[in-house]
Formats: C-alpha cells, structure tokens, sequence
C-alpha cells in the first residue's frame, strides 16, 4: 500500500535542516528521528543553503 504524500510546514522543514547543519547526529540518526528519507532531508538543506547565500 502506498503512503499518502505528507505536506511539511516550513518550520519543520527549518527545524531539521538546522538538525543537519550542527553535525551532532548523522544523516542516518536524524531521517529515523524525522520519519524522512535522508534524499529529502538533503534537498532541503541544498535549496536553504542556496537561497540563503544572497543574504550573506
């Protein structure tokens, strides 16, 4: 049986990219912790870090 597509609010989103980005659980450990695929994880961290850079 197919899993019905979820929808994420971004603060959901934000809070696991951060997860990502202070490196203190890998990949592996934060997609178990998210219930997401670790691909989704970082494409989400890829479009933040590269929509973030005009800011800098």
């Amino acid at each position: 049986m197919k899993r019905k597509r979820r929808i994420f609010i971004p603060d959901f989103k934000l809070q696991a990219i951060l997860a990502t980005l202070q490196k203190r659980e890998t990949l592996s450990e934060l997609s178990q912790k998210y219930d997401l695929h670790p691909n989704q994880i970082s494409e989400w961290k890829t479009k933040f870090l590269d929509n973030s850079t005009y800011y800098l």
